[in-house]
């Protein structure tokens, strides 16, 4: 077995042996610190806040890893982490700001446009900037469904949703996108 081939049980069962406790964490990070970043960074926007959150997520995850039951996948376990995450940043913003959520969409779309996260595609400026204008939940499940390609099982696993309210969560944000690039082409 070479350290990259290691499976979420390799890491696990490692996991819980000290000796091997901390390369474990080690191989769970190189393998999944990537996912959780692009995940935190398509809600919040800003690289800094979403690294900060990456690192918070993580820890959350070395404190608690010897408490996941396999209930669910690994990966699903760390996405609910991370979601959560980003969704009480997301709430501390506007409550420590007294911001109406224009006020808060309307931030995020100016960090959006100075962000190296868009590389110049003014398409592609334009439906993160509809993206945003979803309310959090909604935009949370679009991005999974649309970005991460995640199925409505696994988008359900991570936030506690049922799938056919995942469903149309999904088809009132794609409805929303449409009317708002609509809207910004006219």
């Amino acid at each position: 077995m070479t350290e990259n081939k290691l499976t979420d049980s390799d890491i696990l069962a490692q996991f819980s042996v000290p000796a091997t406790r901390n390369f474990a964490f080690n191989q769970l990070v190189k393998i999944y610190q990537q996912k959780v970043y692009w995940h935190i960074r398509k809600m919040v926007i800003d690289h800094d806040d979403a690294d900060d959150l990456t690192q918070e997520t993580f820890i959350k995850i070395w404190k608690a890893l010897d408490n996941f039951k396999g209930e669910s996948q690994l990966f699903t376990w760390i996405y609910r982490i991370a979601t959560n995450e980003c969704l009480n940043h997301l709430a501390k913003k506007k409550r420590r700001f007294f911001l109406p959520i224009n006020d808060i969409t309307e931030e995020l779309s100016n960090k959006l446009e100075n962000s190296d996260m868009i590389l110049g595609d003014e398409i592609q400026l334009k439906l993160q900037k509809a993206i945003l204008t979803l309310p959090d939940k909604q935009r949370l499940v679009f991005n999974m469904k649309y970005y991460d390609v995640l199925k409505y099982e696994e988008i359900s696993d991570i936030t506690g949703t049922s799938v056919g309210a995942l469903k149309a969560s999904y088809h009132l944000a794609v409805k929303k996108i449409e009317e708002h690039l609509k809207k910004s082409v006219l």
